[in-house]
């Protein structure tokens, strides 16, 4: 395998595990920081009060993206799958 492929193959990679976390880690984001504005105004200083929202949001997120991310997973894979005699020759 050549140099060029090897990059090509990592950063597409990249982009698919970026592209599938992206969802999920932005909800939890919004949500801690709705969560931490309530704590700020409530001045409640409790560290475990986002734990619960942050992980009922996340699995939310998931039960709704689940198809979309199979999709692109299963396109990733297919497509590492046809060019794998491509990847073996180089």
């Amino acid at each position: 395998m050549n140099e060029e492929l090897i990059l090509k193959l990592g950063i597409d990679t990249l982009k698919t595990t970026a592209m599938l976390a992206t969802p999920m880690l932005a909800a939890a984001l919004v949500i801690g920081l709705i969560v931490s504005v309530l704590q700020a105004i409530t001045q409640i200083n409790e560290a475990t009060l986002t734990f619960i929202p942050k992980m009922a949001v996340v699995a939310l997120v998931f039960v709704i993206a689940a198809p979309w991310m199979m999709d692109v997973m299963s396109r990733f894979t297919i497509e590492l799958i046809e060019n794998i005699a491509i990847f073996v020759r180089e």
